[in-house]
């Protein structure tokens, strides 16, 4: 049942808001406008999952299971700000391991490439240089390609719930499935199977997903992710959050106020994750933005 919300009215004229109907009433016409709100309670998104073997196995890739130069952690500024012609980030290796985050004056941490220090911003602290467990541009190319003999691909959708707030929600702790097998693993037993070890799950895979939504700047727009391993975001082709590394779970939190933006507009927002570590999957989307699939990526011939 969604949540009742009564504005005072007076005599002049003013705004009601009942159960989900927004109500513009003029006293003085006798007139009344009556809006639904015709927010959907699911919203279901697919991607592209990407299974792939560790490295030092039979096929393995290198940057599965790969420790960093500079040790785990959360490593930034090694994919470019701009995402690629093709739609999929592009790698620099000019990245370095994150001492502290930026963080906004709400205390929200924030990508690098949003730090306004005219807004009360605290800046990034940065650390040794090092690519984050990357090997090279070739190595990173094969995370979200359909390469044949490194890896297998499927798709995959998430339902996100909406929230009293009216936000959009999903959350690997609260989804039934996922809760039951203790994190975020789409792809046990399936692809190239679990890893073996303990715990016993698929752990090596990414997931690519390219949505879109229209700007509404009254809403207090935001998109956030808090997670692990590798994260990058970037709406109208701008990174907007960058969590890569070998890390425990971070977050990082998009105000799209920021980005200059036209209200009415639709843009992209394209998201790429990588679980490349046995130890435990985290993921977490909380936004106010109403996204929709506009393309699923390929996926092997076998899945398809």
């Amino acid at each position: 049942m969604r949540r009742m919300h009564v504005i005072q009215v007076s005599s002049l004229g003013g705004i009601a808001a009942i159960a989900g109907f927004a109500c513009l009433v003029e006293f003085g016409s006798g007139s009344a406008l009556a809006v639904a709100d015709d927010s959907p309670e699911t919203i279901e998104l697919t991607g592209a999952v990407r299974d792939f073997h560790r490295r030092n196995t039979p096929g393995g890739h290198p940057d599965f299971e790969a420790v960093p130069a500079n040790g785990f952690g959360h490593y930034c500024g090694n994919v470019d700000a701009q995402l690629g012609m093709d739609g999929k980030p592009v790698f620099t290796g000019e990245g370095w391991k994150v001492r502290r985050q930026a963080r906004d004056s709400a205390g929200r941490d924030i990508c690098y490439t949003l730090y306004d220090s005219s807004l009360g911003d605290r800046p990034v602290r940065k650390g040794a240089s090092d690519t984050g467990g990357i090997e090279s541009a070739e190595s990173f190319n094969m995370w979200y390609r359909d390469i044949p003999g490194t890896n297998l691909s499927q798709a995959l959708t998430l339902t996100f719930n909406r929230q009293p707030d009216g936000s959009y929600l999903f959350d690997d702790e609260l989804d039934p499935y996922y809760d039951s097998i203790d994190g975020f693993f789409p792809i046990d037993d399936q692809l190239f199977g679990n890893s073996g070890l303990w715990p016993d799950h698929n752990f090596h895979f990414t997931f690519e997903l390219h949505t879109e939504f229209t700007y509404d700047a009254a809403s207090n727009p935001y998109f956030m992710f808090t997670g692990d391993d590798d994260v990058w975001v970037y709406i109208d082709g701008k990174l907007v959050i960058d969590l890569g590394g070998v890390h425990s779970a971070e977050d990082q939190y998009v105000d799209l106020t920021r980005l200059d933006l036209e209200h009415g507009v639709t843009y992209t927002l394209d998201f790429f994750f990588a679980e490349r570590h046995t130890t435990e999957s985290n993921f977490r989307i909380n936004t106010s933005l109403k996204l929709d699939t506009v393309e699923v990526p390929s996926v092997t011939a076998s899945f398809d």
